[in-house]
């Protein structure tokens, strides 16, 4: 079988994933590999793809090789994406699948990222293998790359591919008009809206359009396709010694002092490739600089989004996800598949309210898993995450359970009584009752407080 293993790492041979695809390689030599540095060579490729195109045609299986950065894959592999729908290359047929490193922070919608994608392009998907970053230094993980190889090829033979998810039906949606009328404004919070709207697309740039009339407060707009981004995320980790990314076109100044320094951010896009254009993902992966830190914790975020967002459920989760790890009150998303002005309006309501009742709420699954995993690895990486780790300190993200010294004797104490027969006979049917006592007194206090 004809490999090509498209490396999107920007680190090229120094990336730690492509080595497992290296790995496989060096076991099956009755395969022909092929390993192309594509995250190194994107803007080769957005001058001349022929060379690349090349190799894709004569593919019999793609395998794609990146970390996960933010929730999804590389900016590298983003705009990759986009050179090889633009360009038309056939790969109908064709077999994918892919190898990623990471901690395991949102691996799941990285990998659906690349399925849906592959699902565009008319590929036979197979399931990828999600590794940690040392895996492959372990039997264990060494092993897991093996059987996953032997599965893929399993897979190809026998036909048990990836489901794809249901489309959106093809239809035509009119432009959105702006319609709301302009409300009076104050000027006691500032409102970012960060948006990549191309100057054709005029739904999107309509939709902002009646979102800041119906909004309250002063807003302003900034649009990432104006910003002279050098390049995307390098995963040097400069910037976790220095703080300040190695790139020197002025992007750290630009996230701290023109978009962070709001009270609010609105996130408008329109979807493209089961996310947006590539130029917001280069955004993503170049806030790298603030380390692994929820420096934006409390700021309430709203999207407006256009497309068809209904049939995005990866994309919803990354929206969810986001806001949940970063510590942000979700107010909603505006779409256009609707009562577009009816959202608009009411989204702009809920974001003045959540501003003035600095509304929060405890995280859930997504915010609280998500966080553990940069807790457990900025912990271990102390030494070089400098930053990170005096952060994580300073607002008690090290949350760790053998600290909770006293909750843990408080446990062993409980579980020492009801071990005696005696004691086990007398709060028989009454755990409950001892348990459910503290929550009744904070409800009788709230009563009192109603007086």
């Amino acid at each position: 079988m004809k490999i090509l293993v498209l490396n999107a790492s920007p680190k090229g041979q120094n990336s730690t994933t492509v080595h497992t695809a290296l790995y496989l390689q060096a076991l099956h030599p009755e395969h022909h590999f092929t390993v192309v540095p594509a995250g190194q060579r994107i803007r080769n490729y957005e001058k001349d793809f022929s060379p690349l195109r090349a190799e894709l045609e004569q593919a019999d299986l793609l395998l794609f090789c990146y970390p996960v950065y933010t929730f999804i894959a590389p900016y590298q592999l983003h705009r990759l994406i986009e050179l090889i729908k633009a360009d038309g290359v056939d790969l109908s047929g064709k077999f994918a699948s892919q190898i990623t490193t990471s901690k395991h922070f949102y691996d799941v919608t990285a990998h659906r990222y690349i399925e849906e994608n592959c699902f565009d392009l008319g590929m036979k998907v197979v399931r990828g293998l999600s590794a940690d970053m040392d895996d492959l230094l372990t039997e264990q993980g060494q092993r897991e790359a093996r059987n996953f190889f032997d599965q893929l090829l399993f897979s190809c033979e026998h036909g048990l591919f990836v489901t794809p998810p249901p489309r959106a039906p093809r239809r035509e949606k009119p432009v959105y008009q702006p319609v709301l009328p302009v409300s009076s404004k104050s000027s006691d919070k500032d409102v970012v809206i960060v948006t990549n709207c191309a100057p054709e697309d005029e739904t999107l740039r309509n939709m902002i359009t009646d979102f800041r009339a119906a909004l309250p407060f002063e807003s302003r707009v900034v649009n990432l396709r104006e910003f002279p981004f050098a390049g995307g995320c390098l995963g040097c980790f400069g910037c976790a010694i220095t703080g300040k990314c190695v790139y020197k076109d002025g992007f750290d100044e630009f996230l701290r002092n023109t978009i962070q320094t709001a009270d609010a951010f609105v996130y408008a896009f329109t979807i493209s490739g089961h996310y947006t254009h590539s130029s917001f993902k280069c955004y993503d992966d170049r806030q790298f600089c603030n380390g692994h830190r929820t420096v934006t914790h409390g700021t309430p975020i709203a999207y407006l989004i256009s497309g068809d967002y209904a049939y995005e459920s990866n994309l919803r989760m990354i929206v969810e996800g986001r806001s949940e790890v970063g510590g942000n009150y979700l107010c909603g998303v505006a779409t256009d598949e609707g009562n577009t002005a009816a959202e608009l309006r009411t989204l702009a309501d809920f974001l003045a309210f959540a501003l003035e009742k600095k509304l929060s709420r405890p995280a859930n699954f997504y915010g609280v898993g998500g966080m553990k995993i940069f807790r457990d690895l900025i912990y271990v990486m102390q030494g070089m995450m400098k930053a990170d780790h005096k952060f994580y300190k300073e607002h008690g993200i090290y949350d760790f359970p053998y600290k909770q010294k006293k909750r843990i004797l408080q446990m062993k104490l409980v579980g020492a009584l009801i071990s005696i027969p005696s004691v086990q006979k007398k709060m028989k049917g009454q755990m409950n009752q001892y348990i459910i006592g503290p929550y009744q007194q904070v409800v009788e206090q709230a009563k009192g407080m109603r007086k």
